[in-house]
């Protein structure tokens, strides 16, 4: 893993989420460009700032509350739109610039696995979690831009193998490295 470095704007904005998750005591590991930037490098300096919350639904509720008196922007009609979609979408207020916040609700299996193979990773005066190398490449693979996935999966330590059952299991074979 390499050391996780993010914008003042987007450190404040990570470091805003996992205080909130953290205060609700809800188990959280960031994915997107945390994540990417965790295991290939990079600083993360542009963008939303994902997270995924295990969390029951009705606790989404509590999330959108509570940000919504720590520093975060909450639209309601936002908040409505997204229902279907498991995700609560909020915005990092910051005097540089707002930082757009996804929150996905784990709610499925596939969730669940990752969260018991997260890796803890130093980010400045916190520690926060983020997905295993397999599973960045397994989020990575839906995207357009399969150099990534292979950066990770010719990393040390990548289990490549792990990593070709999981894409069979969810129907993804063609993605198999």
């Amino acid at each position: 893993m390499h050391p996780l470095r993010a914008t003042p704007r987007h450190a404040r904005a990570v470091e805003a989420v996992a205080e909130l998750l953290s205060k609700l005591r809800i188990e959280s590991m960031f994915v997107g460009s945390v994540a990417r930037a965790a295991w290939l490098g990079g600083l993360v300096d542009s963008g939303s700032i994902d997270v995924l919350g295990l969390m029951q639904p009705q606790q989404k509720n509590q999330v959108a509350m509570m940000a919504n008196n720590r520093g975060f922007r909450v639209d309601a009609n936002e908040i409505d739109q997204a229902e279907e979609l498991d995700l609560i979408p909020l915005n990092w207020v910051d005097e540089e610039g707002d930082v757009r916040v996804h929150v996905l609700v784990a709610s499925n299996a596939l969730y669940a696995r990752m969260f018991a193979k997260a890796r803890t990773v130093a980010f400045y005066e916190r520690e926060i979690r983020v997905p295993s190398a397999e599973d960045v490449a397994l989020l990575l693979s839906m995207s357009e831009d399969r150099d990534d996935v292979r950066s990770l999966a010719a990393s040390e330590g990548f289990d490549r193998r792990a990593f070709n059952e999981k894409l069979v299991s969810i129907g993804l074979r063609e993605l198999a490295l």
